[in-house]
């Protein structure tokens, strides 16, 4: 096989770097945006951010400590705590229409986070959590969004709270349908467990 020359990955690596620099000084970020993709482009926003990301440890207590953020405490009541474990077992998202479902799942971690409460109160705020009329679920959420807003910027903030993402499926033929996920974008490899959840 004459002619053909293969490249190192580092060596492909610099072609690529000297071919973005061409198209960024004709203006065509257009052309770059489409030659990446933009599910390659989210990937490779989590790789650039991943080196600013801070470790969460859940603590045997369940308390959130960020460990790269001098070791900074998340400071939660136990039912955003609970909510926010069972978004962090789900890393494939829930819609809230279907937290129903594990109704079973966020009583465990509520009655983990909130071991001095009486049960029929955690039952009760449960019932409240998964019924898709009841606002309680946008409001833990936000709680926990403001909670991280306050220790780090936006763009940081949105790899840890519980936010909104919208897979498309299509069922053979023409009919599309729509999920509302709502998910936890942190990589997990970056979650410290030593909580028994």
């Amino acid at each position: 096989m004459t002619g053909v020359t293969y490249q190192t990955p580092e060596e492909m690596a610099v072609q690529i770097k000297h071919w973005v620099e061409q198209l960024q000084m004709a203006g065509r970020k257009d052309l770059l945006l489409r030659a990446i993709g933009t599910s390659l482009l989210e990937e490779l926003r989590i790789e650039a951010a991943r080196a600013k990301l801070s470790r969460l440890l859940l603590t045997k207590d369940y308390r959130f400590i960020l460990i790269d953020f001098g070791n900074k405490e998340i400071e939660l009541q136990p039912v955003h705590k609970a909510v926010y474990l069972l978004f962090l077992a789900h890393p494939e998202g829930i819609e809230f229409k279907r937290l129903g479902d594990f109704r079973e799942e966020l009583t465990h971690y509520y009655m983990l986070t909130a071991r001095m409460m009486d049960k029929g109160k955690i039952t009760e705020g449960v019932e409240h959590l998964v019924n898709p009329l009841d606002n309680a679920i946008n409001e833990k959420c936000s709680r926990i969004k403001k909670v991280f807003m306050e220790m780090m910027d936006e763009y940081m903030a949105s790899y840890y709270i519980i936010s909104g993402h919208t897979q498309k499926h299509f069922n053979g033929s023409s009919r599309i349908w729509f999920e509302r996920l709502k998910v936890i974008k942190l990589p997990r490899e970056l979650v410290v467990n030593e909580a028994a959840i």
